[in-house]
Formats: structure tokens, C-alpha cells, sequence
């Protein structure tokens, strides 16, 4: 079938570029349609108390995204209106400052202390905003936009909405950049190691084409995290990109063997559509590891990038002929010297030292998996931003001045005797590090008469049956101080609710940090089990795929284990993105070479010369993966603004290199070294299944009978021409 449908792509080239094209708009359409999502812990699972307790936020209390407004030096009247004026805001539900609990007319010093100490420091003061909608919501980004204009330069607007906005701009800026520069990279790294000058061009066309299909097809998904929308396309260009080199050099090959090119290119479309079948299941189970994390960001990027790897599949097959078919004439007429090291001595070296190689790869493995256990790691979303971001300088006052790094959320019912309330909001303020406690109870608690109190602050903290407690802290969102503040706090409400939801930034945080802990590990054993299975049927070996993959696991545990030796701290999601993505995208490197190595060992060579010429024939496309791969996502990590992307990509960069690297010194020992287990533990290991073995030999008899055909004709063309020529005479 495959036969078919390639004779007639080939047939109609500028037809399939021109369907191809037309396809494009409604990927495009799917792109602008797609929405990004820049909230990180909305991706925590839904049955954990802080994610219950940030719906009830969200209804019925309309403040599932709160802000602390900073005005520093200048009047209450200023303040007052501005309070005002910010009420009146789309998208804000509420919005608090002492104007509006005890009015303007009461002097300073007349102020209950706890008000005091929450709402003032020195000369600044300090405001609360609360949004209708959730913290990464449209209607809250354009209200914290209208807020900041509505603010003078003493105005400093704080919290983890206002992280999520700043977070959005950046990624808007630099996006085109990111895509850019990977871009121009690739072409720079391909131009180095093809000889083709027009190569790049046409690849990167193909792959630019699989991109717009992928990104466009998300639109399914409704939304998609602006991690994915950062790394997904650099990724996917990585990937991908040597299956449209394989593609090419097949094409090339056959075109020896074939007087029309529309032939030999339908020749290399049968091949590589059985090889590239294969190779690429390993990158899909790789990427689909990552949806079974309980944190869904996983099941985000998984999903995005296993069908970017299929769709990349799709074009090479589908699209990449007629570009190539339509591009042949300028991509033979102009070429280039190339640079690809000869490693033939070096790879001899390393055959012949096989044993001492071996042992130091075990000596490597105990350092590699201390330093990997022991890399540091932060949660804290605001340090992925710059220093200098709005949001952060904000923050960074919100608590030196007023001693608020985080505020938790506390709901409770409406119905706990006041003796209660009493009892646990003074064990909540002994819990170190609790600087505030403020509810519809402790304000009653100050001195202040129930009349007195504005009817939009009892609908703030009492509604749907539940109050709310809000509680700040001195301690920072991820520390190990604030982690154990919270389950202090959530032990005490429980003992008085059973019901009691302790939620916030810091909340959320504490769960993300719990969640990641066992999503590293699920997904790591998934990935592995998946890959190991697949390689096992393709090479129907038990011992292969457990070789194989611990090779490229190796090199996973050393990527892992570098910020350790260099003294970074690395974003939580990275290891776990990077333990199946670098295992599934560079297993094929390793995969090759062993294939080579088998075909050789099947044409009758004994096992040294076999992985002579199978690592000598591997390592240019592996450079040249793993160098596109390299280029691709280094650019990114050193342009982009916004941390966690950064780490993603240096990691990715760096995981592809490390896994060339030990492919091509470490991988050829250790096969030659585990042959003779390879043989008794796989099926047709040194010989042809008998089917296999006929389509081979009938494959080779078309070949030379296609090649005697095409010397024939070309020996009956040049002999008309002299025989025309001497009849002219």
C-alpha cells in the first residue's frame, strides 16, 4: 500500500506542495485559536485541599487570584481614590484598604494594632485587590494592566497573579526570538556537516510545515502551558530533523539505481516510512511517559510533543518528496565543502581498549548518580523570572516592608462556636513565622462593633457557608520553613474542622513540591519499561534493550548530575521532562549503531571488524542529529529571560551532546564486548529470518536489474548521439 500511495505523491509534486500549503491556514487558525495557560500549579491535581480551596475562592468568594498593592509616600487621599477607582476596574471583585474597613477619619494611632501592622509600614501602605477570575485569566492579565496604569511610579503591585502576568509578557517577546535563533542555529550546524548548500533550506521548510501542523492542531486540546508553546517547537525541530536527513540520503542512494528521480524518490519513501516507523516510537513512548504525571503540565507537554513527532513523521513521508523532487536540480548543482570529523582511529582505539572503557563507564555511573540524587532543585515560580521584573521588585518590598513573603488561605465553616475561632486563631499566630491572622471574627475581636463593619467586607470573608482566615507569613513560598508552617496550620484547623481547606500560593506550592517527588520517579520506570519493550521487538533480544538503554540512561544521569558539580540550582519540572525525553529522542542513536552493527555481523564479519565499520558509519549521522539537536534548544537558554525555560533547554542542549558522546566511545565497546550474549539471548541475531532474507535478496535483484536498465539506456542515448552526430557529418 505504501508502494502505491508513494508512486503517486511522486507523480504530482507540485500538486502534494500546494495541498500542503492550502493546509497550512487552518493550522494557522488552530494556532491563534489555542489558548496558553501560564499558571503552573493549575496543572495540581484537583483533589488536593489547596486545589478545592482555590475553586471555593473562585466561587463563591470571587478571589481566586488576590494582589497587594504597594503605595509608598504618598497622601490617603490619593490612596482612597485610587482604591476607588481600581473597584471600578473589570475583572476586580473587590478591593481593600483601611478606607474602606474604618474610614479615613480615624487618626493612625486610633487603628486596632493588627490593622495597623498589616496595612502600614513606615510611610507606605498597603492595599488589597482581589480579581473575579482566576490567576493566569485573560480578564485578570488586562485588570492588573489597568491597575499598573492606574498607579504612579510609588506603586508597586505584588503576588502570584501579578508573577503569572509579567511571566505572559516575557514569553510574547521572546518567542519569535526563541524560534529564531533555533532556526538559524540548525541551518548553521546542518550547513557545517551536509555538503548540500540548499539542504537546510528544504529540511527546515519540512520541519517548519510539521511544526505549523502540530502547533495548529492543539487547538483540540483548548489550551496548551506556555512551557510547551516555549520548548515544542525548538523540541520538535530536534527531533525530527534527521528523519528528513534520512529520507534525503536515501533518496540519493537510489537515485543510482533508477533513470527517473520521481522513482528513486518513491523507493526512499518505502524505506524510510518502515525505518522511520520504528525509530520513532521510541521519541513517541519517550514523550508519552510524561502523561501519566500526576501533575498534568506532563500529560501538557506528552501530548504535544508525541503528536509533533508523529505529525513530523507524516510530512517527511507525505510532504518532504515533492519539496526535495521540486528542489533537485539547485540542491545538485550547488555544494559545499563540509566539516565532519574522521573518527575511524579513535573509534579503533576505543575497540581495542574495549575493557578498560567498559570499567570506567561503571566507575562513572557512582559519582554520576550522587551528584544527580543531589542536585538542587527550586519550586519558588518567581525565581525563574529576572530580578528586575515588576513583579518581583514588588514582592521583594511586599517583604521587607511589610513582613509578608506569602499569605495563606484558610476556609472554614461559618458555624465554629467564637470560642473556637478564638482558640485557633491564637494557636495559628504562636505557629513560627505567622505574622498576621485576619478574618470576620478577629476583626470583631479588635474592638470593632459588627455594625461597623462595610457589608462588602463581610461578603469578602463570609460567604456559601465558609469564612475565610487569611494568614501571612514571613516565610517564603518553597522553603522547607513554610512547608512545615503549613501542615502546622492545616493539623490545627482540622482539629476544629474536618473540613477546613488551607489553600494559596504557598499551599500550592508545598503540593507541587509532593506531587513532582513521585511524578519524577513513575514517569522515569514508564519510559524505561516502554522503551525497553519497544526495542526488545524490534531487535527481539532480551539483552539489547537492557544495554541499550542503560547506555543512554548514563548519559541521562550524568546530564542530571552537572548542576551538582557546577553549583546551579535547576526548575523542578526539568529533570522530569529530560529523563524521558533525552532517553526517547537519543535511544535512536544507539539503536543505528547497533542495527549497523548486526547487518554487518549477518554479511558474514566477525564481530571487531563488524563494529569497526558500523561505528565509523554511524557517527556522522549521529553528530549531525545530536549537533541540530544541540543548536536547536542552546539558543534558547541563552536568550530567554524566564528561567525555567532556560533549564529545560540547556539540559536538553547538553543531553544530546552527552548522549552522542557516549554512543560514540562508549556504545561500540560495549557492543563488541556483549556480542557473544547478544547471540544466545536474541532471535536471528547473525543471520536473516528466511522472510526477511527473500525480500532482500528479490530488493537486490530489482536493484542491479534497475541499475543494468538505466546503464543500458544511457549507453543507447549516447550512442544515438554519435550516430546523430556522424549523420550531421
Amino acid at each position: 500500500m505504501i508502494e502505491r500511495i508513494a508512486k503517486r505523491l511522486t507523480r504530482k509534486p507540485k500538486l502534494v506542495a500546494i495541498i500542503a500549503a492550502v493546509m497550512l491556514i487552518p493550522a494557522l487558525l488552530g494556532y491563534i485559536g489555542t489558548g496558553i495557560n501560564y499558571d503552573i500549579l493549575s496543572y495540581l491535581p484537583k483533589d488536593l485541599d489547596s486545589s478545592k480551596g482555590i475553586d471555593i475562592l473562585e466561587e463563591p468568594f470571587h478571589m481566586a487570584a488576590t494582589s497587594m498593592l504597594i503605595v509608598d509616600n504618598m497622601p490617603a487621599g490619593y490612596s482612597n481614590q485610587l482604591i476607588r477607582d481600581i473597584r471600578n476596574i473589570d475583572g476586580v471583585s473587590n478591593a481593600v484598604w483601611i478606607s474602606n474597613i474604618l474610614g479615613l477619619q480615624i487618626p493612625t494611632d486610633m487603628i486596632p494594632q493588627q490593622f495597623r501592622d498589616m496595612f502600614f509600614s513606615g510611610e507606605g501602605t498597603m492595599m488589597i485587590v482581589q480579581y473575579e477570575k482566576g490567576a493566569a485569566s485573560a480578564e485578570t492579565m488586562e485588570a492588573i494592566d489597568e491597575i499598573r496604569a492606574l498607579g504612579n511610579d510609588n506603586c508597586y503591585l505584588s503576588g502570584f497573579s501579578v508573577i503569572v502576568k509579567d511571566t505572559r509578557d516575557l514569553m510574547d517577546k521572546e518567542l519569535p526570538l526563541f524560534v529564531g535563533l533555533a532556526v538559524l542555529l540548525s541551518l548553521v550546524a546542518m550547513g557545517l556537516t551536509l555538503a548540500e548548500t540548499a539542504l537546510p533550506f528544504v529540511l527546515i521548510a519540512n520541519i517548519g510545515i510539521a511544526i505549523l501542523y502540530n502547533f495548529g492542531s492543539n487547538i483540540f486540546l483548548g489550551e496548551i502551558s506556555y512551557i510547551t508553546k516555549a520548548i515544542a517547537a525548538v523540541l520538535q525541530l530536534g527531533v525530527t530533523m534527521d528523519y528528513s536527513i534520512f529520507l534525503y540520503r536515501r533518496y540519493e542512494e537510489e537515485k543510482d539505481f533508477h533513470e527517473d528521480k520521481r522513482d528513486a524518490m518513491k523507493m526512499a519513501v518505502v524505506a524510510a516510512f518502515r525505518s522511520l516507523f520504528g525509530s520513532s516510537l521510541t521519541t513517541v513512548a519517550g514523550f508519552l511517559a510524561l502523561c501519566f504525571m500526576n501533575l498534568t503540565l506532563g500529560k501538557d507537554i506528552g501530548i504535544v510533543m508525541a503528536k509533533g513527532v508523529v505529525l513530523g513523521v507524516i510530512t517527511v513521508i507525505f510532504v518532504m518528496p515533492s519539496i526535495v523532487l521540486l528542489a533537485d536540480e539547485q540542491l545538485s548543482k550547488y555544494r559545499h565543502r563540509y566539516f565532519m570529523p574522521d573518527l575511524k582511529k579513535a573509534n579503533e582505539f576505543f575497540i581495542k581498549h574495549r575493557r578498560a572503557v567498559v570499567i570506567i563507564m561503571l566507575l562513572m555511573l557512582a559519582p554520576a548518580l550522587y551528584a544527580q540524587h543531589n542536585a538542587t532543585v527550586y519550586y519558588k515560580l518567581d525565581e525563574a523570572l529576572p530580578k528586575t521584573t515588576p513583579a518581583i521588585v514588588a514582592n521583594t518590598r511586599l517583604a521587607d516592608e511589610f513582613n509578608m513573603a506569602t499569605s495563606h488561605y484558610a476556609l472554614v465553616s461559618d458555624e465554629l462556636k467564637a470560642t473556637d475561632m478564638n482558640e485557633m486563631e491564637k494557636a495559628i499566630k504562636e505557629v513560627p513565622g505567622v505574622t498576621d491572622v485576619i478574618s470576620y471574627h478577629s476583626m470583631l475581636g479588635s474592638g470593632i462593633p459588627d455594625f461597623f463593619i462595610p457589608e462588602e467586607v463581610k461578603t469578602m470573608l463570609k460567604q456559601g457557608g465558609r469564612q475565610i482566615i487569611m494568614i501571612n507569613s514571613e516565610y517564603a513560598t518553597a522553603s522547607t520553613e513554610v512547608g512545615e508552617q503549613i501542615d502546622t496550620i492545616s493539623a490545627i484547623l482540622k482539629s476544629y474542622d474536618k473540613d477546613a481547606l488551607l489553600t494559596g500560593e504557598a499551599a500550592l506550592t508545598a503540593d507541587l513540591i509532593k506531587t513532582t517527588a513521585v511524578d519524577f520517579k513513575v514517569t522515569n520506570y514508564i519510559s524505561i519499561a516502554a522503551i525497553f519493550l519497544i526495542i526488545a521487538v524490534i531487535f527481539k533480544s532480551i539483552s539489547i534493550p537492557a544495554v541499550l538503554v542503560a547506555i543512554i540512561e548514563l548519559a541521562i544521569i550524568i546530564n542530571q548530575g552537572v548542576p551538582y558539580f557546577t553549583g546551579t540550582e535547576v526548575a523542578f519540572v526539568a529533570p522530569t521532562i529530560i529523563s524521558c525525553v533525552q532517553l526517547g529522542a537519543t535511544v535512536d542513536y544507539a539503536i543505528l549503531m547497533t542495527s549497523r552493527f548486526q547487518e554487518e555481523l549477518r554479511e558474514g564479519r566477525d564481530r571487531f571488524e563488524a563494529i569497526d565499520i558500523a561505528s565509523t558509519a554511524s557517527d556522522a549521522s549521529i553528530i549531525t542529529s545530536a549537533l541540530v539537536m544541540f543548536c536547536a534548544t542552546l539558543g534558547v537558554s541563552f536568550v530567554s529571560s524566564i528561567e525555567l525555560i532556560g533549564d529545560i533547554c540547556i539540559m536538553l542542549a547538553r543531553g544530546a551532546m552527552i548522549s552522542a558522546f557516549i554512543c560514540i566511545v562508549v556504545l561500540p565497546p560495549v557492543l563488541c564486548v556483549c556480542e557473544p550474549i547478544f547471540a544466545k539471548t536474541t532471535m536471528h541475531w547473525t543471520t536473516f529470518p528466511e522472510r526477511v532474507e527473500r525480500a532482500r535478496t528479490s530488493r537486490i535483484e530489482e536493484h542491479f536489474e534497475a541499475r543494468l536498465e538505466a546503464q543500458l539506456a544511457a549507453r543507447a542515448k549516447e550512442k544515438k548521439g554519435e550516430n546523430g552526430d556522424h549523420g550531421d557529418e
